[in-house]
């Protein structure tokens, strides 16, 4: 997110979040619905503890429902093709030689919002894509993170 207060997302991270929210407004909302009616006919709601589990559960889901409402607010679409190729930006591959180990690690560049590490997506917010943004090809940059000091040499940018 920048100081326009937009969150950038790709069109396939937006469809999976209009996806789960939608989901989240329909079966989740039944779901945890009739779990208070049912913890509603066990009697006596003062010491229910499965009443108070049930709007617990309700309140975590509508916590969830307005954060993606509110982001879904501020989002700008972004695309790997609208990118320039001579620099590292947003929405990039990048791969990158450790200068230490010789080892090669390929990431690609995302906003906060769909950053994995899982899928080898890291965020522009992050110490490493920070330190990579606005870098090219065959730069070497040092990048101190809490384990310490990374070094790396640009290998590579593509789309």
């Amino acid at each position: 997110m920048d100081n326009k207060g937009f969150v950038y997302l790709t069109r396939e991270r937006l469809h999976e979040i209009e996806t789960e929210l939608n989901d989240l407004r329909t079966r989740g909302r039944k779901e945890v619905a009739e779990k208070i009616a049912e913890a509603r006919a066990h009697g006596d709601l003062s010491e229910n503890a499965e009443y108070d589990a049930a709007k617990y559960e309700q309140e975590q889901l509508e916590i969830r429902i307005a954060r993606y409402e509110e982001m879904l607010s501020r989002v700008k679409i972004i695309s790997a093709e609208d990118m320039p190729s001579d620099k590292i930006y947003i929405l990039h591959n990048v791969r990158l030689l450790d200068m230490k180990t010789k080892e090669e690690f390929c990431y690609k560049l995302v906003s906060p919002e769909e950053a994995d590490l899982d899928q080898d997506k890291i965020s522009v917010s992050s110490p490493i894509g920070r330190a990579l943004l606005g870098r090219k090809k065959n730069d070497e940059v040092e990048i101190t993170v809490p384990a310490g000091k990374l070094k790396y040499r640009i290998l590579d940018i593509f789309k």
